[in-house]
């Protein structure tokens, strides 16, 4: 199945398709027509072409007939971002609310393809940067902060450049033209590194009390409540609404917990901390930032390498959260970290 070779409205079509569990030509005719005005014979003839092609297939015969998605792993159903974000947010057939039953599916998130074509090209991270000179290993620490801090930062908002962040970190230069929250926020980044770079084993098993502390360094002197959160929050951009109960909220947390410490995958179990926090949203702010440090802190716990997100689109990133909250599907944010990992592994600690 070679996906690349769909035109726009064919990769809407699958999208329709990948939102329900059935539904039939008359239902998906509108919601086609309403970006790309087609002629029934018209979408008749892609849906004939996607199934005959096996991206979608189909269930009963004549008016009955209803077009499903192909079996998959519940989390992992394909969407394709563009076609998918040029609907707006509250015209999209999207969950409103967090599903407890993601807890059920958080494991076999990578196949065992994925796994061994990582493993292949991996590293000791300990091993590596032990071989290397310790004025060399210093510069290439330092280099690997202030591009995860620069790029973390941007993904939150923060418009500091990534030569102004170099000059924060190494020199104490703040920006001129910026807020004092920026750098606090830049600064914090590096503060949290480091903790989980001198602690890495405490992250080994993850526990309630190390998201909370890890978040609360990262939020330090940024005006923003410590602890999980007693209020509501909404998201820009996403119909989706958090918990806004705190006693679910420390549920679901807990429930996260159990499956970072039941998954055998340390790739996994970052996976799995960078997105559930930033689905479960349980602090009033910092969420993602925190997510994706406590993914580092696993990684790092297990001899991986860490990710500074460095190439990363931060609009494709924010994408693939919003359709995570709205679809349950994890697709875009796992192949956005299988491929960052690589980035981590072809660009920093290099012995040559």
């Amino acid at each position: 199945m070679n996906e690349t070779k769909l035109t726009p409205r064919q990769k809407l079509i699958v999208n329709i398709v990948n939102e329900n569990e059935g539904i039939g030509r008359a239902d998906i005719e509108p919601k086609v027509s309403s970006l790309y005005p087609s002629s029934k014979p018209t979408i008749a003839r892609d849906l004939a072409a996607l199934v005959e092609q096996g991206i979608v297939k189909t269930k009963g015969v004549g008016r009955s007939r209803v077009y499903l998605p192909l079996p998959s792993h519940p989390l992992l159903k394909r969407f394709e971002l563009e076609s998918y974000f040029a609907v707006e947010p509250d015209n999209r057939e999207a969950k409103k609310s967090f599903d407890f039953s993601v807890f059920t599916h958080l494991k076999n998130l990578l196949t065992a393809s994925e796994i061994e074509s990582i493993e292949k090209h991996n590293r000791s991270f300990t091993g590596e940067t032990s071989r290397l000179d310790k004025t060399i290993y210093l510069k290439e620490l330092e280099r690997f902060m202030v591009e995860l801090s620069w790029k973390s930062s941007k993904i939150e908002g923060n418009t500091y450049s990534l030569l102004e962040t170099e000059a924060l970190l190494k020199d104490q230069v703040e920006a001129t033209g910026k807020t004092k929250a920026e750098a606090v926020m830049i600064l914090n980044h590096k503060k949290a590194f480091e903790s989980i770079l001198e602690g890495r084993s405490d992250y080994k098993k993850i526990s309630l009390s190390k998201i909370t502390q890890l978040h609360e360094v990262l939020t330090h002197d940024l005006s923003i409540s410590p602890g999980v959160r007693e209020q509501g929050v909404g998201i820009t951009g996403t119909a989706y609404k958090p918990l806004d109960n705190k006693w679910q909220i420390m549920e679901a947390l807990e429930k996260l917990v159990s499956s970072i410490n039941s998954s055998t995958s340390p790739l996994e179990k970052a996976l799995i901390a960078s997105a559930m926090i930033s689905y479960i949203q349980p602090f009033s702010d910092g969420n993602k930032r925190t997510g994706r440090m406590l993914g580092n802190a696993i990684l790092l716990a297990h001899d991986y390498y860490p990710l500074s997100y460095r190439s990363v689109d931060e609009d494709v990133y924010k994408k693939a959260l919003i359709l995570f909250y709205e679809q349950g599907s994890l697709i875009c944010l796992k192949e956005i970290f299988i491929s960052q990992y690589q980035f981590a592994l072809d660009t920093y600690f290099l012995l040559n």
